[in-house]
């Protein structure tokens, strides 16, 4: 946008006061507040490790580390949520935590994970034999979608050569799951705009309360509608990756389990306690301040990053497109010139 010619009719605004920080009177913790935050700024403009080209490896302060780990999900999941959060009766529980990811197959990854965890905690030993018996601790469904061909896409109108089992694999950012598995007081995030007015917007957080055949009641825990029981049903979603060389079509809940997220569906959310998982770098401009400044406090940040044998590091890349900045810099010099 700067690069534009309508740039210079555009005038900067900064912002300048720390609300954390202004707002605590603790001396102390507010000394903190403000240390952690020049260092979270610093990074979001590439000024660690300079001169930089915009892309440099930088360290991480050993108190946000999680340097031990036998099992990297395991460990981040335990800092996150602890060890008993099935059991947890606080309605802000999931509201206030996230595990952070570059991308979508490291966030499958680590739902996948806490979601067979679960499962495992609602079986328990029958006698002593292997047999174990299943105990309903909360109510769960697998919900199948409906996949075709979408009936605008007139060079595949021949959908005879796309079989269900084809159109059913298909795996793709910002749709859902063909087989959708849910789990009552499980965290999911909205994939669609549905209803701005009613909270009800791409990104938005809920947790489910009810499971039945055609419809999903869950209640809101992030926005501006906190609280609030809503109603899903399943919705016709068409995939956004362009790289399909055919358009089609799923119907299925608009929703993906958030025990984890990726970096990029975190922005605008504030949360009380943050595990960023690197098993690989971040790739675009700004995503580590992005991950850094979700959490309100330092001690709410815990960071693991592994190597591709999944042994801890003490270093990641940041990566910040400087020519941003430059342009909003010498906008600003002019400015304030006149």
């Amino acid at each position: 946008m700067n690069s534009s010619y309508l740039w210079k009719h555009c005038k900067v605004l900064e912002l300048t006061k720390n609300i954390r920080r202004f707002s605590e009177t603790d001396v102390r913790v507010a000394e903190d507040i403000t240390e952690f935050s020049k260092w979270i700024l610093d990074l979001g403009d590439g000024k660690i490790n300079e001169p930089n080209n915009g892309e440099c490896i930088i360290e991480i302060p050993k108190d946000l580390l999680i340097t031990k780990s036998k099992d990297p999900i395991e460990s981040i999941v335990s800092e996150v949520y602890g060890e008993t959060f099935k059991d947890s009766k606080d309605p802000t529980f999931f509201q206030e935590r996230a595990i952070l990811c570059p991308t979508n197959e490291n966030v499958d990854v680590v739902n996948n994970y806490i979601f067979h965890y679960l499962c495992r905690l609602s079986c328990f030993n029958l006698n002593s034999t292997t047999k174990l018996l299943f105990i309903n601790v909360g109510e769960e469904r697998i919900y199948l979608s409906s996949d075709s061909i979408d009936p605008s896409d007139f060079n595949s109108r021949d959908d005879s050569i796309f079989s269900p089992e084809f159109l059913n694999s298909i795996k793709s950012s910002g749709l859902p799951s063909h087989a959708l598995r849910l789990k009552v007081g499980t965290p999911v995030m909205i994939l669609r705009y549905l209803e701005p007015n009613e909270g009800l917007c791409n990104g938005t957080r809920l947790q489910i309360t009810h499971l039945g055949n055609h419809i999903v009641q869950a209640k809101v825990i992030t926005g501006t509608k906190v609280g609030q029981r809503v109603f899903l049903h399943r919705v016709l979603l068409t995939p956004t990756d362009t790289r399909l060389p055919f358009k089609m079509r799923r119907r299925q809940f608009p929703l993906k389990v958030a025990f984890a997220m990726t970096i990029n569906k975190s922005q605008g959310q504030s949360l009380e306690r943050v595990g960023l998982f690197l098993s690989r770098p971040v790739f675009s401009h700004g995503q580590l301040y992005v991950a850094f400044s979700r959490v309100k406090s330092r001690k709410g940040l815990k960071i693991l990053i592994t190597d591709n044998d999944g042994k801890p590091e003490e270093s990641t890349m940041n990566v910040v497109y400087k020519e941003v900045f430059q342009n909003l810099l010498s906008s600003k010099f002019t400015q304030e010139s006149h």
